[in-house]
């Protein structure tokens, strides 16, 4: 796969929908009052693709999701020219593409390409206190190179410390909770709804700020958990016959180091564009886009083919890295940020779109936002459906200004990015690293559970946790 035509998706997308000299129209320009539910049809379908496919069809899926996401947001743009116009519909959709799809997309390819240079070699022995530390590393690396990240880094230095024990399975769930979701909750780069919420004009800051409460007690919880159940585990294993160890003991060492310089820089580069503000803009077919945004976009790319061009091949290729992973991610996702602009304009409606009842569901009888409802419709969504768009949802069910919800409704929008974060972890499905580690531990001889047998673990072990932390936080 060509590295660069990555960048050329939304280029692409871009050149079909724009005819002549149309003139860029926001998606809220669209009359969200006076549309209906079906105009949320294609967004509800290409979710329940994501979600199904991959367990239901997949070798259908595996070659085909790029059509079946541009299927999908065809019947968004077409009927939107229709109705309303080829101006409104292209304006809408260059909106979304320029000022979030395009950001959106540039930050996880920068984290997933400098993350997979970075190679942990080395094996030492899984006992419960080792392998606690492990899973406590991988989830406070995950808000600093992204819950994919991170689980691309610690997951085979994981297993290969737990390969020589008869039980092993749980030690890849409770790695599946704790780095690849929970873990990705302090920063916009941890997990891709907090990154929609930067774009969408959250501070960096204000999420490490107003989340690290619900952060610590949830990770710890579960941390917790881990050990009791480890400990049990570990305590049967010892009357058991010793199980010979295919990867020996040897000295843990850090490989690809250049590649933590690396993402230091996208770390400075996405603090830039959040503290520069140069007021300069360039007009592309009538969206204004901010010179701070091209800027730090620019410097993550190149941030990115610094990595490829001084990394060892076979560090990425220990870590078992390729680019099939981010052009899903690309393809999947610009369907995602396509197929959501109507609903973005039903609900800025309000109590006057179509979404009216899903707005007096998490409204309270004074008018005011229930947090309780909005963490636990938020995780039960991002439970199956991918966490980033229903995070976005519900941002914009909750007024969809950062001003307001970074202040006066603050505790609403920890609700929100709680619950997309931490319950992206109920299923397989929830969160885009979790069937990857999975696929990695099955290829590594982990007996892993299947889809209803992963779900078990979680309704014991997080669901829980989650009730405790809603009554806690939110009741």
């Amino acid at each position: 796969m060509n590295v660069s035509g990555l960048a050329a998706v939304p280029v692409a997308l871009a050149g079909v929908l724009l005819s002549g000299s149309a003139m860029a129209t926001e998606a809220h320009e669209l009359p969200g009052a006076a549309m209906s539910l079906w105009w949320a049809l294609p967004f509800a379908g290409l979710l329940l693709s994501i979600a199904t496919g991959p367990l239901l069809y997949p070798h259908v899926w595996e070659h085909h999701y790029g059509k079946i996401a541009g299927g999908w947001a065809a019947l968004v743009i077409v009927p939107m020219a229709m109705f309303f116009g080829p101006d409104v519909s292209s304006g809408a959709v260059l909106h979304t593409l320029l000022l979030e799809y395009m950001s959106f997309i540039i930050l996880l390819f920068g984290l997933f390409t400098i993350s997979g240079g970075l190679l942990v070699a080395g094996n030492i022995q899984g006992t419960p206190l080792v392998n606690a530390g492990l899973l406590l590393i991988g989830a406070l690396l995950a808000s600093v190179v992204g819950t994919t990240g991170a689980s691309m880094i610690m997951i085979r230095p994981v297993i290969r410390a737990n390969d020589n024990r008869p039980f092993n399975a749980h030690v890849v769930v409770f790695f599946i909770f704790l780095v690849s979701n929970i873990g990705g909750s302090l920063t916009p780069l941890g997990d891709p709804p907090l990154f929609v919420g930067f774009l969408r004009g959250v501070e960096f800051f204000w999420t490490t700020a107003n989340l690290w409460r619900e952060a610590f007690f949830v990770g710890g919880l579960v941390l917790a958990a881990f050990l009791a159940v480890d400990w049990h585990f570990h305590s049967r294993e010892q009357g058991q016959p010793k199980v010979k160890d295919p990867t020996p003991h040897s000295k843990v060492r850090i490989r690809g180091v250049a590649n933590i310089a690396l993402l230091a820089g996208v770390i400075a580069a996405i603090l830039l564009s959040a503290s520069w503000k140069p007021g300069v803009t360039f007009t592309i077919q009538g969206v204004a886009v901010e010179l701070q945004n091209l800027v730090r976009d620019a410097i993550i790319l190149v941030l990115a083919f610094v990595s490829l061009a001084v990394t060892r091949k076979e560090y990425r290729a220990a870590n078992g890295f390729s680019w099939g992973p981010i052009v899903e991610v690309a393809k999947l996702f610009a369907g995602i940020f396509i197929c959501i602009v109507p609903v973005i304009a039903i609900l800025r409606a309000g109590l006057d779109g179509a979404f009216a009842p899903l707005v007096a569901l998490v409204t309270g009888p004074d008018g005011a936002p229930n947090d309780l409802a909005y963490f636990w419709l938020t995780g039960a969504l991002s439970s199956f459906l991918d966490n980033a768009p229903t995070y976005l949802v519900f941002f914009e069910l909750a007024g969809g200004d950062p001003q307001a919800l970074m202040t006066s409704f603050a505790t609403t929008l920890v609700a929100i990015s709680a619950g997309a974060v931490f319950m992206g972890a109920n299923t397989y499905i929830g969160n885009a690293p979790n069937f990857m580690v999975y696929a990695i531990a099955r290829e590594s001889g982990v007996r892993m559970p299947g889809f209803f047998g992963y779900m078990l673990w979680s309704g014991a072990v997080l669901i829980p946790t989650f009730l405790i932390a809603g009554f806690v936080f939110f009741g």
